[in-house]
């Protein structure tokens, strides 16, 4: 879960000193001092074979190195994209720093066609969106599927892939992957232990006390350099406390959204896990240290999403067996039922709009949503797709059969947000206030006002553009 940066209106590069010249970051729209923009390619004639009119430039593809690696696209993706189009070149590049490497190149007008802008530094939807630099992915949906031509994309997708993925009212992110969001725990360690999945917040932290002073292990642990995993669960709890309006009025910027009782509640609850529960040195650990931590049984709990089994594959014991529970109930009247969700498309695709070839980024991404290619993505990195039925007939592993089955339960008692997405700021200002809330930096109360006074100044900003759904 991920740093954004801003594009033109808002700041193109606060990294100013990644390119020579400050003046040159002004503005994606490529003023005189800046480089000519790199001009897209005039498409080929289009057919049912080729729906976007794929020529023969190159193709650069960017992928972010993290919880999935980068093999999947390599041994998976690409080559089943040279099937079809065996005289075009593909750029594989990878890496962790998708806004250090990548905006200098949205400046000089020559961006990559397809990147998969994920992870903690990755670039600011709404500012891309709000500059122009999302490629519209419509004529995607409505292309035939690559496997079946009477079939369109559009119907072989969650349909939460369009929603979440729109902006502007066009549709321009590909949420590749179904994150499901819960608490992480190994099965074998409750089974020896005779531990119980707690169903309430008062039984959460009766186990947590239970740990503590078995001594065996710490109760709970997140990634203290990275916040937003303790923001995520923070958000769940509250929606689940009062129902989803209250992430839509977060989305939405609405005037006290931060500070109602369920995100105070919220807030306590979390503080209090910091206070009393948390692994010693969380708060300068990385998740892979945390989650490896656990994999060691140093720690038995941890919030993360459904890429964290495959993420840790390489340390965890053979007979770990990863599963997850959902937030519990908290207030005994809770809006929403035991078993209630944050789930919603993530790893997010993009295609460049200024990039020299866009129409072989959208036969990429049409590619990727083949049901041979979510399969076996799925199969290798033990995670589940947004394409319907990809892994039908499937091996698929504990975690992934946990978060399945907490998919299943939930029905369609599952909540979101975007605000995080649409600015970039608000994202970075949460993260550093959430990691103080849980280091006892600040109170509840603070944390609340503090984020509620940063939503205000976006919300009154009139350069920064407005999302709401």
């Amino acid at each position: 879960m991920p740093s954004t940066p801003h594009l033109s209106r808002r700041d193109l590069l606060r990294a100013a000193a990644l390119v020579p010249a400050a003046g040159a970051l002004a503005a994606c729209a490529a003023p005189a001092s800046q480089p000519a923009q790199t001009a897209s390619a005039a498409p080929a004639a289009t057919s049912a074979a080729n729906p976007f009119g794929v020529g023969d430039k190159p193709l650069e593809v960017w992928i972010f190195d993290g919880g999935f690696g980068h093999q999947y696209a390599t041994d998976i993706h690409q080559p089943l994209f040279k099937t079809k189009y065996p005289n075009v070149e593909i750029k594989h590049n990878v890496t962790k720093e998708i806004t250090k490497i990548l905006q200098p190149r949205f400046a000089g007008g020559n961006p990559p066609e397809v990147i998969d802008n994920a992870g903690a530094d990755m670039m600011d939807f709404g500012a891309l969106a709000q500059d122009g630099q999302l490629q519209d992915l419509s004529p995607l949906l409505d292309a035939p599927s690559w496997d079946d031509p009477n079939v369109k994309v559009r119907d072989t997708i969650d349909p939460s892939v369009i929603e979440i993925g729109t902006y502007d009212g066009k549709f321009s992110v590909l949420g590749y992957v179904n994150y499901i969001h819960g608490i992480w725990y190994s099965q074998k360690v409750f089974t020896d232990n005779g531990w119980e999945v707690p169903k309430t917040w008062d039984a959460f932290l009766a186990l947590c006390e239970t740990i503590k002073k078995s001594g065996e292990m710490a109760p709970f642990t997140y990634a203290g350099k990275h916040p937003q995993y303790a923001y995520e669960p923070l958000l769940t709890m509250a929606a689940k406390i009062a129902g989803n309006e209250v992430l839509v009025n977060i989305d939405n910027l609405e005037d006290g959204a931060w500070k109602v009782d369920a995100m105070k509640t919220a807030a306590e609850n979390m503080a209090e896990v910091g206070a009393k529960y948390l692994m010693q040195g969380t708060a300068g650990l990385d998740h892979v240290q945390t989650q490896t931590a656990q994999n060691k049984f140093q720690v038995a709990m941890l919030p993360c999403g459904s890429w964290l089994e495959n993420e840790q594959k390489s340390t965890t014991p053979d007979d770990f067996a990863y599963a997850m529970f959902p937030i519990p109930d908290i207030t005994g009247s809770d809006a929403l039922p035991y078993g209630t969700l944050h789930t919603q498309p993530g790893e997010n695709f993009m295609v460049s709009a200024r990039s020299a070839h866009p129409q072989a980024g959208m036969e990429y991404l049409r590619a990727m949503l083949s049901k041979k290619a979510a399969g076996d993505f799925s199969e290798l990195v033990t995670t589940l797709t947004v394409v319907k039925g990809a892994s039908e007939g499937r091996e698929i592993s504990p975690g992934v059969t946990s978060a399945t089955q907490a998919v299943a339960a939930a029905g369609t008692n599952t909540v979101y947000y975007r605000v995080f997405a649409w600015y970039g700021q608000l994202n970075d200002e949460c993260k550093a206030a959430t990691g103080e809330l849980m280091t006892g930096g600040l109170t509840p109360d603070a944390y609340l006002e503090r984020m509620q006074k940063k939503a205000d100044e976006i919300k009154n900003d009139s350069s920064i553009k407005k999302f709401t759904r």
